[in-house]
């Protein structure tokens, strides 16, 4: 592998010293603003910018001593920057929240005043993008998708900054995304997922990827409370397996909103499938059960929260990421890496 000097300097920004990466998310947006809305009783136009920055800049301010790195958004995560740890990087969105909903097929669209130059002169050490992708999508969609994520591509090979894709599969076809019937077509569009953005036309320099397999539907899980099972133990070990080796690129998970009992032990079980992940960039497992003490009692009970409930979400994450193996190790090391 190929890395450009000022590419490895930022990756190492938002890693450990260990070379895992053990990120809080926080560049949520319009779901925020419902959740927030939802809680205090108002509609979601209410919640105004201030609310969404100080809730960012709280979470920011508690959680980066115990993370290597935050994502945030241009949109209301700048503030924060100025108050995360020293030692953690900076990752910034580059997407509009939501999605083009005046067409199939999930299309996504840029913030229209920012650019990665922009992004890296804000204090970002890498770029986030989410897209929404399914190999279930019609091959029109598919093309747009895979443009649209080399041209970010290029954009963040010019500026040196390293490239982080996030992608969420979904049902092409309107299915029930949290039932059972999913949960089976989910490891291969994760997979296959991986596997085409591991492409070099993409630059893509970290996969942030969806767990495998849904954890509601492995049998003899802890999150498994209905007794359905989409896959035995030992299948969905094979199928973290089989997803990690069509990685070519370095990849880390999302928590996708689970719980963070939930997360962790889907973490524990890549580890006991010997799966190389990189890390994680989790959010709203860490911090979403303290979006009704922010609505309901203020500022200053949230900050409270996140010192205890949230400190210790992120401490018990941190200690199953020990599992976790370095970035780079995907390229053999860092003594493979050819600098240029």
């Amino acid at each position: 592998m190929k890395i450009t000097e000022g590419k490895l300097k930022r990756m190492a920004a938002v890693a450990g010293a260990n070379g895992v990466i053990a990120a809080a998310a926080m560049d949520q947006r319009g779901s925020l603003q419902k959740s927030i809305a939802k809680e205090k009783g108002i509609d979601k136009g209410a919640v105004t910018p201030e609310m969404m920055s100080e809730f960012k800049t709280a979470v920011t301010r508690v959680l980066t001593p115990h993370a290597s790195a935050i994502l945030l958004d241009p949109e209301f995560g700048l503030p924060a920057i100025r108050q995360k740890d020293p030692k953690a990087g900076v990752l910034l969105a580059y997407e509009q929240t939501g999605y083009d909903q005046s067409q199939p097929g999930r299309i996504p669209s840029l913030i229209p005043y920012w650019t990665v130059k922009k992004a890296a002169e804000a204090g970002a050490d890498c770029l986030k993008l989410l897209l929404y992708y399914s190999p279930e999508e019609p091959e029109n969609v598919k093309a747009i998708k895979h443009a649209f994520v080399a041209r970010i591509g290029a954009e963040c090979e010019h500026c040196q900054v390293p490239f982080f894709l996030e992608f969420v599969g979904y049902d092409f076809h309107g299915g029930d995304e949290s039932g059972v019937e999913y949960a089976k077509k989910k490891p291969e569009i994760v997979s296959k997922s991986m596997e085409e953005f591991s492409k070099p036309e993409y630059c893509v320099d970290m996969l942030k990827v969806e767990v495998p397999v849904n954890m509601q539907f492995v049998e003899g899980a802890r999150a498994n409370k209905s007794g359905q099972a989409a896959y035995s133990k030992k299948e969905a070990m094979d199928l973290f397996r089989r997803a990690a080796e069509v990685a070519k690129k370095p990849f880390i998970y999302l928590s996708a909103g689970v719980s963070d009992d939930q997360f962790r032990e889907s973490l524990e079980l890549a580890i006991e499938a010997k799966v190389n992940f990189a890390g994680v960039l989790c959010g709203r497992a860490t911090w979403k059960e303290g979006i009704p003490v922010y609505a309901k009692q203020g500022l200053k009970a949230f900050e409270d929260w996140l010192q205890d409930r949230g400190v210790q979400n992120i401490k018990a994450l941190n200690q199953v990421l020990q599992g976790a193996q370095p970035w780079h190790a995907k390229y053999g090391g860092m003594d493979k890496i050819q600098r240029v």
